[in-house]
């Protein structure tokens, strides 16, 4: 089990990881940040717009599901939103931000996976 600053430590270990934060999506606050190029305080909140939109859209929809993750593809960069599924972790997500010409896709999800099941609240 890794603590919150650990999980994050161990998400910067990612191929083409730039900047990572583990999020309550009830507050926008984070609770570990690590990395740069990014300003972490104002992408937990707007991203947690983004995790409450996709929730309604999916109780709107009655899907009886939940998010694994988000992905925001940009010219230069993947963000993606990986949300915690423990108990002890209800209602954060974690934030990576990778440089898209570094990173591997599939691997960098394999890996966060990873850590958001290592992560101990």
């Amino acid at each position: 089990m890794a603590t919150p600053n650990e999980s994050m430590t161990a998400a910067m270990g990612i191929d083409g990881a730039m900047a990572a934060a583990l999020v309550d999506f009830d507050s926008g606050m984070t609770l570990a940040t690590a990395g740069g190029g990014v300003d972490l305080e104002l992408a937990a909140a707007g991203n947690t717009e983004v995790v409450r939109a996709k929730l309604r859209v999916m109780d709107s929809l009655g899907l009886e599901d939940r998010i694994e993750d988000i992905l925001i593809t940009l010219g230069s960069q993947f963000h993606l939103i990986r949300l915690v599924s423990s108990a002890s972790g209800q209602g954060l997500f974690i934030y990576l931000v990778l440089t898209r010409d570094r990173a591997n896709l599939a691997m960098a999800r394999r890996q966060l996976q990873t850590i958001e099941q290592s992560l101990d609240i």
